[in-house]
This record gives structure tokens, C-alpha cells and sequence, in this order.
């Protein structure tokens, strides 16, 4: 039966990867849009072409991709595919267009062209809105009708496996999973909700004859010469083969530490962000300048922040903290104060949710990560990155190393004030939160770039716009 089902058609092998090529091609489509818009209106309702030498143009473009950016309508999955997809963009548009109306007011331009918002700028968002919502109506039904149809096969089964299942359904819309375990007295049992295994690798011959959107060989599997050239064909045919590892890696961003080995570190390639490199040398002028930068344009905030501080309870407006740093080195972080005075005075805890410990300032500052500016003073002092993973308390160092493998490649590089894990994770307060931002953080150090670094700043602003701190 299971065979029938699976030769039913053929699956791109191109159409899950292409999965992430929609936020691009939505955000190219956007900017046609916006000047197609944009000179539609003037054309309608001045009689004249666009003046592309005038800055408000690119500013209008630039300023409505930014709110869609921060509305989430350039993820592929339930922004996108999703009924609120046409709302976000509505919302989205109509917050846009107040804030236009508003800097143009301010700034005097309209003096300039009192028809510039009524006659320009409200006709092109009134155009760009049924553009953008057909465009993410159209990602939606061909991420349907392809990627969810897509098929994968799954050699072996394990407690690694079931973590990736798990991942894989909750990354939806990623297609059907079909396992072959190692023994076949294991199948008899769901290995992971709706996911059975059908037989064992010893049948797996007969199965590379189906059409496959790839193949994923599980963590630690032994397979046998013959097996191996079997996948080797396959992959001359064009489907692609993957360790989980490489998987993880490739689609999610992200790299857990249970999938991972002692040779896997000693070949993989990658890990360039170690100190004495060239790229962490380019990463400490650029941490130099822009925490320069930073601390000049947000000192009046800072200052703000401090009077509201010392207004809302008693205490100091700073705090300190011994974190563990390069190398597992101890230093000393800075931050405001979000906490009432002697609030770990029975010792380090996990913030939570709600945490009757924090302050009515302290939640906001938390909500906005305003808290955490000062550590743009260790930043200067050269402790921290404004990048990189962020630095844990010793105490709960020492628990996390005994509980997570590989724990301790996060002290290869500075810890960062904001990093990979921060932006893609919420906040973690457990062992199984730290495993997860884990992966994250290992993917960030083996996969380092200037531009990574570019992406992780342009998420920090959208996290901290949205008030999604902790």
C-alpha cells in the first residue's frame, strides 16, 4: 500500500529548498510593486512622471518593505500561507501610512506639495494593498501544491530521529515522512505520532526505485557497502542525500548537539569566527565603531531609562552580574536594574514569566531589551561582541555543561549582547530551552559571517520593536 502511495506522481526535489527562496522573490515582487504603484498614482492623479531624483520615492519604498518586515509577512509558513496573511498586510499598511502622513507633516514637505499624501502617497498604498495580499495568495497555494507534497525517506530510528520528526511537523508545511528502521521488530509502534515505520534498511533496495524529495540517514547509522553505493546512485539521480546534522544545518538554520560527534567538529568546515583569525579581528573594529555609534545616539534613552529606574524603587540604577565569557573566562556584566533590590538573595534563578521579582519599569525595560544597553560598555572594553551567543551565569554554566553536549563550544567566541539563538528562540528559563538555543548558537559559531551578523541586527530591531523581550 505504502508503495502505491508513494509512486503517485513525482515531487521536485527543488521544491522544498525552494521554500526559502519566497521570502526573496516576495520582497523583489514588493519593491516592483511599490514603484509600479507609486507611478501609477502620480500618473492618475498629477499627469506627470514620477520624479525618481526625489528622496521621499525610495524613502516610501523603504519605509513600507520595513513595516512588512516587522508585520512577519516575508516568512514561508502561516504569515504567508495563512488567513491573517491579508490583515497583517491591511494593518500593516494603514500604521505605515499614519507615520508617512505624520514625518511628511513634520517635516514641512508638505509645504513643498500640499497634494503629495492625498494625491501620491494614500492612492499607492490604496493600489500596493491588493498587490502584496494576491502575491502572498499565490506563495501560499504554490507552497501547497508542492512543498507539502513532498516526500523524504528516513533511514533508521532513533530518539535523534524522533527529535528531528518533531521538528520537521512543526516546521510545517515540510511534506510526508516515511521511516525504515534498523530492526523491523521496532515498527511496531508509531515512532512519533502519525509517523510509522514501513520496513527495515535491509528492504531499503526496494525502495530507492520510488521518487523521493531526498534522503536522511540517521545519527550513528552503520550502513553496509552495498547500501552506501545504493544512496551513492541515488544521489548521481539527482536526490539528494543528508546526515541529519547537515540537514538541520541547511533548512533550519540551526545545529542540535545531540546529532553531533567528535569527527563531525575535526571535518566539518566552517568555525572561522576563533580568535586571532582575520574575521574576529574585522568583527572588533566593527564592535569598536558601532558600539562607539550606539552609546553617543542612545545616551539621552540611557538617561531616560536611569531617571524611571530610580523613580519606580529603591536601589541602585546599575547591576552587575559574573558571567562566564571567552574561553569560560568570568567577567563582569552590566545592566539596568529590572529587578526589586535583594531579589536573588536566595541565590542565581531562572527568570520567569511573570516574575514577581521585577520591577513595573524592570517589565518594560525587559519587554524593549532597553535593559541590557550598558553592556555596550563591555562591548568597548572588549568582554563582549554586540553579536554572539549570550553569556550564562557560572551557576547555571556548570549544570548546562553536565546536561548539554557540546556546551562548551560557545566559549570559542565573546559572548554578544544579541545573538542568533535570541532572535529565532524565545526566551529560554530551563536545561531544554538552553539545549535548544544551543543549536542555534552552534550554527551561528561554525557559520559566522559579516553578513549573518547584518541579518542578526536587522531581527534584534524587529524583536525589539515588537516588545518580544523578557
Amino acid at each position: 500500500m505504502f508503495t502505491e502511495v508513494l509512486s503517485e506522481g513525482s515531487v521536485s526535489t527543488k521544491s522544498l529548498w525552494s521554500l526559502r527562496s519566497i521570502p526573496v522573490r516576495l520582497l523583489a515582487l514588493d519593491i516592483l510593486g511599490l514603484f509600479i504603484c507609486l507611478n501609477l498614482a502620480v500618473w492618475l492623479r498629477l499627469s506627470e512622471p514620477v520624479d525618481w531624483f526625489n528622496p521621499t520615492v525610495y524613502g516610501f519604498v523603504l519605509f513600507t518593505l520595513a513595516g512588512l518586515y516587522l508585520a512577519d509577512t516575508y516568512k514561508p509558513d502561516t504569515q504567508i500561507a495563512g488567513l491573517r496573511a491579508p490583515a497583517r498586510i491591511l494593518v500593516c499598511n494603514v500604521i505605515v501610512g499614519v507615520i508617512s502622513a505624520a514625518l511628511i507633516y513634520l517635516s514641512g514637505a508638505w509645504r513643498e506639495n500640499p497634494l503629495l499624501w492625498r494625491s501620491v502617497l494614500l492612492p499607492s498604498f490604496a493600489l500596493f494593498t491588493p498587490w502584496a495580499v494576491l502575491l502572498r495568495m499565490i506563495a501560499a497555494s504554490w507552497t501547497r501544491a508542492h512543498v507539502q507534497q513532498s516526500r523524504w525517506l528516513i533511514l533508521g530510528a532513533s530518539e535523534n530521529t524522533k527529535e528531528f520528526i518533531e521538528d520537521f511537523q512543526a516546521k510545517t508545511p515540510l511534506g510526508r515522512l516515511v521511516v525504515l528502521t534498523e530492526k523491523l521488530e521496532k515498527c511496531t509502534e508509531p515512532i512519533y505520532k502519525n509517523v510509522n515505520c514501513v520496513g527495515s534498511i535491509s528492504d531499503f533496495p526496494s525502495w530507492t526505485s520510488q521518487l523521493w524529495s531526498g534522503v536522511l540517514v540517521g545519527n550513528k547509522l552503520e550502513l553496509s557497502d552495498d547500501q552506501v553505493r545504493q544512496l551513492m546512485q541515488m544521489r548521481l539521480k539527482g536526490v539528494p542525500v543528508y546526515k541529519l546534522p547537515d540537514f538541520y544545518e541547511s533548512l533550519w538554520y540551526k545545529l542540535p548537539s545531540s546529532l553531533l560527534q567528535d569527527n563531525w567538529f575535526a571535518y566539518s568546515a566552517g568555525f572561522n569566527l576563533i580568535q586571532g583569525r582575520i574575521d574576529s579581528k574585522i568583527k572588533r573594529i566593527i564592535d569598536i565603531i558601532a558600539a562607539t555609534t550606539l552609546l553617543v545616539v542612545l545616551s539621552p534613552i540611557m538617561l531616560l531609562v536611569a531617571i524611571a529606574i530610580k523613580l519606580d524603587s529603591p536601589g541602585a540604577i546599575f547591576y552587575s552580574q559574573v558571567r562566564a565569557g571567552l574561553n569560560g573566562n568570568p567577567f563582569r556584566v552590566h545592566k539596568f536594574r529590572s529587578m526589586y533590590k535583594d531579589a536573588e538573595k536566595r541565590g542565581a534563578q531562572w527568570a520567569q514569566e511573570r516574575d514577581p521579582r521585577i520591577t513595573s519599569v524592570g517589565y518594560w525595560l525587559r519587554i524593549l531589551r532597553l535593559d541590557e544597553l550598558p553592556q555596550i560598555i563591555n562591548v568597548l572594553r572588549g568582554e563582549m561582541s554586540l553579536i554572539g551567543p549570550r553569556p550564562e551565569r557560572p551557576e547555571f554554566d556548570i549544570k548546562l555543561k553536565e546536561a548539554i553536549p557540546y556546551y562548551e563550544v560557545r566559549y570559542l567566541v565573546k559572548p554578544g549582547i544579541t545573538g542568533w539563538a535570541q532572535v529565532l528562540y524565545p526566551y529560554g528559563a530551563s536545561i531544554e530551552d538552553a539545549y535548544k538555543k544551543l543549536s542555534y548558537d552552534l550554527y551561528y559559531i561554525k557559520n559566522y559571517s559579516l553578513l549573518l551578523d547584518v541579518a542578526i541586527a536587522l531581527k534584534t530591531v524587529r524583536v525589539v520593536l515588537l516588545g518580544k523581550g523578557r
